[in-house]
């Protein structure tokens, strides 16, 4: 019989063998520790309590299954069903762009200043609108995507949070259809250029949805959409605040200025890299009678 500690010692050594092979070069311990919990059903963290224990045949080889798809390629978050975001654990599979810790720098811009009205667009996951709504309890929110498939999966994350009273999805292309103005309005648009679409690691190529990923065509189709749309719908001195590739700052920042948004500002994501841009509406507009939905 294998004790617990034996197998992850089994699984680490299994991932080292791929790495060495030219596979995926993840956190070998941490994943295989990860992967052996998922599939005893248990929390990673109590396998060193458990270290001692026999482990049935069954469940090493479940757990040796598990690790055949991540030397495969498949992200850990997809095997597992969940990613980690800003302290709270997301559904997430291959219909949704698997939420990156980079994004958490957006939603810490957007809870920099009080907001009553919220619009994502191209919601994926729904990790930045729930996230939002979660941490602003007197916060509404609304939510398009182009996927419906993807809005399936954000609508279950908005139950498990229990925000979903809070919030409307829409299937839509960007502001097709948005109707009133919001006090924020947040996107993390597909930004990758189509030319830089084949040096992506194979986990986010292979499992991630394409339209999620890319515009197919240079990464700033969707701001030149979604920024040339959003001053109709925010309210005087509501924010836009984007997403981007490090890359990318220069030219948002050129077209929220020429959107007549002011105070426009880069700020960097934890390695350094430009990765959102905020730009506000000017306080003195005449705002629109329509009501924002909720």
């Amino acid at each position: 019989m294998t004790t617990v500690q034996q197998a992850i010692t089994t699984l680490i050594n299994r991932l080292n063998a791929a790495a060495r092979s030219g596979g995926p070069v993840p956190d070998r311990p941490r994943e295989a520790r990860m992967l052996l919990a998922h599939a005893m059903g248990v929390p990673s963290q109590r396998l060193t309590l458990l270290g001692g224990d026999d482990l049935p045949n069954e469940v090493l080889q479940a757990a040796l299954g598990l690790v055949d798809r991540r030397i495969k390629g498949e992200p850990v978050s997809h095997i597992l069903g969940r990613r980690n975001f800003f302290g709270r654990e997301f559904f997430v599979d291959r219909r949704v762009l698997d939420p990156r810790p980079e994004t958490e720098e957006l939603v810490m811009a957007a809870l920099g200043q009080p907001f009553d009205r919220v619009l994502d667009l191209g919601t994926g996951s729904g990790a930045i609108i729930v996230t939002l709504l979660a941490e602003r309890p007197g916060a509404h929110g609304y939510a398009t995507d182009l996927s419906e498939q993807a809005l399936q999966v954000a609508e279950q994350n908005a139950q498990t949070h229990s925000v979903a009273n809070r919030v409307q999805f829409q299937r839509a292309d960007w502001l097709a259809g948005i109707i009133g103005r919001f006090d924020l309005i947040v996107s993390n648009p597909p930004y990758i250029a189509a030319t830089e679409m084949e040096g992506l690691q194979d986990e986010v190529r292979l499992y991630e949805p394409p339209m999620a990923l890319t515009d197919g065509a240079d990464g700033l189709t969707a701001y030149r959409t979604l920024i040339a749309g959003a001053p109709a719908h925010l309210s005087p001195g509501g924010r836009l605040i984007v997403e981007i590739g490090p890359t990318q700052a220069e030219p948002v920042r050129d077209m929220m200025e020429a959107a007549g948004l002011v105070a426009v500002d880069v700020l960097p994501d934890l390695d350094g890299r430009d990765r959102v841009v905020s730009g506000k509406m000017p306080q003195n507009l005449s705002t629109n009678s329509a009501k924002t939905p909720k």
